[in-house]
């Protein structure tokens, strides 16, 4: 009788312990949509910061990479929006940034957009600038690492009062 007994506890005990470890294995699996959401505030917290390589490392570097601009230009190309985005920084400070309707939708294993509404100021050269919008984000995955492969910007207002840098005039044919 006490083998009996022995012998259920025993199993018992092995029985729960491989059911705790595919638990933890299953709540260890990644979780995709998490990950796009880190990225997607990677992105916010380098544009609140001013930070020219921390925005930038949440694109595809890459001179397929293609941005339609919230002043209705387009860049195409890593390397340009990194010089276009650091020309500007240089003269941008006190950024305050308001994501809301945040959306995360899987494409698939490897592919999503994030798209959401956002509100945003800050001093320009010294000018006081407030904005405010629609943005459509394609991200893949690239190694282990989530990327924006295509931003899509529309500004409620179109700001009238910058020019175009001459980096965004170009025209993008199917």
């Amino acid at each position: 009788m006490k083998r009996i007994l022995l012998f259920s506890l025993l199993l018992f005990v092995l029985t729960w312990s491989a059911s705790a470890q595919q638990a933890k294995g299953a709540s260890a699996k990644p979780n995709p949509e998490a990950e796009v959401r880190a990225a997607f505030e990677r992105l916010n917290e380098g544009i609140r910061q001013v930070d020219v390589s921390k925005v930038m490392s949440v694109y595809d570097n890459n001179e397929r990479t293609l941005f339609f601009n919230n002043n209705g230009s387009v860049t195409l190309g890593w390397n340009q929006m990194r010089e276009n985005r650091q020309s500007l920084y240089a003269k941008t400070k006190n950024v305050s940034l308001e994501t809301t309707g945040v959306r995360v939708e899987m494409l698939g294993a490897r592919s999503a957009y994030v798209s959401y509404k956002w509100k945003q100021s800050q001093e320009f050269d010294g000018k006081l600038e407030t904005a405010s919008g629609r943005t459509t984000l394609i991200f893949t995955k690239i190694g282990k690492d989530w990327k924006i492969v295509h931003s899509h910007v529309s500004p409620d207002n179109p700001p009238v009062t910058r020019p175009v840098l001459e980096s965004e005039r170009q025209r993008i044919e199917p």
